[in-house]
This record gives C-alpha cells, structure tokens and sequence, in this order.
C-alpha cells in the first residue's frame, strides 16, 4: 500500500497569486491533492537510476528507428520526417525536458515504464513551483523531495550554448542570441507552463520574449515575433504532431528554417520519436530482458494489455483488456484514427480507497524531479496531482 500523508491545502487565492489558475478541475473537485506521498531514500534512487537508464535506451532506440526508417511504424508523419533527422544529427538541437511515466518503485513494486512524455509534458508547474510551495504551507522540509527541476532545465538551456560542455562556458560562449517562447492564446495552463520556462531560460541568461503562437511569423529565413525582430531559439507548446497534421504548411517552413540554419525549435523534433508510444515496441524489441520495460507490440497480446493510440494524451481512447479479451476499462476521445499500440497491463499502485498512483519523473539532462498522478485504472484528464516528501 502506498504511503501517504494528509496535509492543509494551499488556498485558492494564493495559488492564483501564483499564477496557477487551473486548481479546481470541471466537476468542482481540487486538483491538487490534501495528501502527499511519503518514499524512501531508496525509492527516490531507484526512480533516479531507472529515468537515466530509460532514457539512454530511448536514445539507442531512435537511432534505430533513424538507421531502419521505421517512421511509419511509429505513427510518424511524413512531413517531419527531414526536420527529425536534421535535429538528431546535430547537436545543437537539445532536448530541454521531458517526463517519464512510471508504474511502480513503492510498496516494493518494481518500476515500469508506461509511456514518455518527451515533448509536451504536463504538470511542470506544479512538481517545479506547488510541491514546495506545498511543503513550506504545512511546515515539512522543503529540501526532503527529489525535486532540482528548476535548476537542471535551467542547466540545460545553457547546454543550448556549450554544447553538454562545462556549462560553466555560458557566458564565455553566449553571444546575446534571442528565445522566443510561445504558446496558444486562452490556455491558462499552457502559457503558465511557457512563462515559467521563460524565466528559467532568462536565468540562465538568454535574452527572452513571449509572443502568442498565433502571432508568431515564420518565413524560409526564420521566426519573428509580431513587431518582427527575429529570433534564433523558439520554444513552442505545441505538439510536433499537431503540427504536422493541422498546419502542415508550418511543418514544411520549419524543417526549412532548420535546414537553413536560421532558428532552433525547442523542444527538437526528434523528440517526436520519444513521443510516439510505438517506441515502446522498438524498445522492447531492443531492450527484452529489461527489468523496466514491459511487453510491447503492435497486435494484441495474449496476456492482459492495455491498448493505447501513439499519439493519445491524457488516458483518451485507452482500453484496458482482461486475459480472456475483454474490455474492463474503455475511454473515449479524439485519437480515434491514430495507430494503437499494446502494451503489457501492470497493475498500478493504490491506496485504501483504490486510487490508483502513476509516477512522473521529469528528464532534463538527466532524471531531476518527481510527483505522481492519482485517479482510476486509467488516468484521464481528471487525475489529480500528488506531491511527495522523502522520510
């Protein structure tokens, strides 16, 4: 059983304050949780240890997808295909941060992969700012989590500049270059999430602006914002996806804009690969005997599967099959017409009044902060967020 601890919850008038205006979801329940999960030392390690070993996996696994042009198994679309390539033979295009979702590493449970969230992830916010805001709310240490977020993206923007160099090279190497960082106009969540790495990047010391997606201008020789001064680094919470199937136009000026050496588009492309859940298959496929991973496969399986679209967010189209073949859990949603991939069905996690606890385990140059989802056998866009303290 999970171990949890109750604690006074942030009010929302504070966490408004904050910018964090997404605390109460659409049926009127909280969205941060009033308990708190306590792990060891130990677990705290064994997340650790297991997100840099994925990680390094997911990249050996790219590879081989780039080596054997599986694109089209993974889902991927055509148009971004060149601009994947181009961002993964050059190591200028970094990969800021992504969030490995996790079954397991508590109550002695062994921990699983479930997916990576290498593009887009959710609930950077709240494990980067709230869970120490929420530990200081209730007097506990704010030092007793693993829990450095801030500081490793932070870190990691300088390694746009030095190149995984000493990032103490920074201001050695930087040359006063400009970031632009946008998102869509009316997402709360989203431009929250976008500002915050904004200050991150401007501690690091790049010179940063923000500018609505839908304002931004792009053309063959680079992106602008709308008074347009031109930029050479652009952030964007959008998906690659999104982009390729619904502003296909875009896709095409940015893989030339990258071909051009004109801008670098944060996150990269490849992370695209990471994203696809079909990489769970190739992984398998490399990696069997992996203590992390389980089976994976583009059919159903024989065992008991979750099966999931490449491209699905938030638990949406996810059917969860009992050994015999038969649905118990089903969700719908708006990735209907995506590939679906099958995966090995773990139980989750649960405590007395069996909410079932996904860990997330934020990747920036290595693994560097942890929280967890709570919610059904599948974690939907009602799941709540779950600090965590280390005793």
């Amino acid at each position: 059983m999970i171990r949890l601890k109750n604690i006074n919850p942030i009010s929302d008038d504070v966490l408004d304050k904050l910018g964090f205006s997404w605390h109460t979801d659409t049926d009127g329940s909280k969205y941060l949780s009033d308990q708190i999960v306590q792990i060891s030392e130990a677990e705290a390690s064994e997340y650790y240890e297991a997100s840099n070993e994925l990680y390094d996996m997911y990249v050996e696994a790219a590879q081989h997808v780039i080596d054997n042009d599986l694109f089209f198994e993974l889902g991927i679309p055509f148009n971004l295909v060149e601009a994947i390539k181009k961002s993964w033979d050059n190591d200028v295009h970094w990969h800021i941060y992504g969030r490995f979702d996790l079954a397991g590493g508590v109550d002695g449970r062994p921990i699983k992969l479930i997916e990576f969230n290498a593009d887009t992830p959710t609930s950077l916010f709240e494990t980067t700012l709230l869970q120490w805001a929420m530990l200081k709310e209730n007097s506990l240490d704010e030092n007793a989590q693993f829990n450095d977020v801030y500081e490793a993206i932070k870190n990691n923007f300088k390694r746009l500049i030095t190149l995984d160099d000493d990032i103490e090279l920074f201001e050695e190497r930087y040359d006063g270059w400009k970031m632009l960082f946008s998102s869509i106009e009316g997402n709360d969540e989203e431009e929250a999430t976008t500002r915050l790495l904004q200050q991150i990047a401007t501690d690091a010391g790049f010179n940063t602006h923000f500018e609505f997606l839908e304002d931004v201008k792009f053309d063959e020789n680079g992106i602008y914002d709308a008074d347009e001064n031109k930029y050479e680094y652009w952030f964007k919470l959008f998906p690659w996806e999104d982009i390729a199937i619904d502003e296909s136009e875009l896709a095409t000026t940015l893989t030339t804009i990258m071909q051009n050496q004109e801008a670098i588009i944060i996150n990269p492309a490849y992370t695209l690969l990471f994203q696809s859940k079909g990489m769970l298959k190739i992984l398998y496929d490399l990696f069997p005997n992996s203590p992390y991973l389980l089976k994976t496969s583009f059919e159903p399986l024989e065992c008991a599967y979750v099966e999931k679209k490449v491209f699905g967010r938030e638990g949406a189209n996810t059917k969860i099959v009992n050994s015999s073949g038969i649905v118990t859990e089903e969700t719908g949603g708006e990735y209907e017409n995506h590939k679906s991939v099958y995966q090995e069905y773990v139980h989750l996690v649960e405590d007395n009044s069996n909410n079932s606890y996904q860990a997330g385990v934020f990747f920036a140059y290595e693994a560097s902060g942890l929280s967890f989802r709570r919610g059904g056998k599948i974690l939907d866009n009602m799941s709540k967020f779950v600090a965590h303290t280390i005793s």
